[in-house]
């Protein structure tokens, strides 16, 4: 009996030792998608509405100030292909913010894997062609200053590069932690 209950013991000291990294990971998936919400409505979807006076001066002047100073030409000018990922973070991803936010926020909610490998993978996937436009396009020809020294091409890649490693530890932490994804065997009648 006592044997029994020690190992009883240590399996749930080892399971709330395996949880505490995972409850610190569900903090920063949290606060990552709490400061999205902002970012999106604020920075994000300017370029979507460009001119429509929809912003307050001083929100265009801090994207401005953002594009000059991070040479960011993306942001004032976007590609087709950029901006189809803007309407994506617009109509797909903004909704699941909050929703996403509030999983982590509570911990241990089962029911967001699925959607945050949707997530996840899809955001690593357009970060991938962000990065690769960052590293290899001639800005040169660009209206809008963008990088053109290495220095200034790994600053700009230090700003996006977090919405790619985020997104791959929340994908990861999905698809490996035991918390999520975990399958309980069921009895045989």
């Amino acid at each position: 009996g006592a044997e029994r209950d020690a190992g009883r013991h240590e399996g749930h000291v080892g399971s709330a030792a395996m949880a505490a990294p995972t409850r610190l990971l569900e903090w920063l998936f949290a606060l990552y998608f709490l400061s999205h919400i902002p970012i999106t409505l604020m920075i994000d979807l300017q370029p979507l509405l460009p001119a429509a006076g929809v912003y307050p001066e001083s929100l265009t002047e801090l994207l401005q100030w953002y594009a000059v100073t991070f040479r960011d030409p993306m942001m004032m000018q976007p590609p087709e292909w950029f901006k189809s990922f803007i309407f994506c973070e617009a109509f797909l991803q903004l909704p699941f913010f909050p929703i996403a936010a509030y999983a982590f926020l509570k911990g241990g909610c089962k029911w967001i894997r699925t959607p945050a490998i949707i997530y996840s993978s899809h955001v690593a996937t357009t970060l991938l062609a962000i990065l690769a436009h960052i590293l290899f396009h001639d800005f040169s020809k660009s209206e809008h200053s963008g990088p053109q020294t290495p220095r200034e091409r790994l600053i700009l890649l230090s700003i996006y590069a977090p919405y790619l490693l985020i997104p791959l530890l929340i994908l990861f932490t999905m698809l490996f932690s035991r918390q999520y994804n975990h399958v309980e065997k069921r009895k045989k009648k």
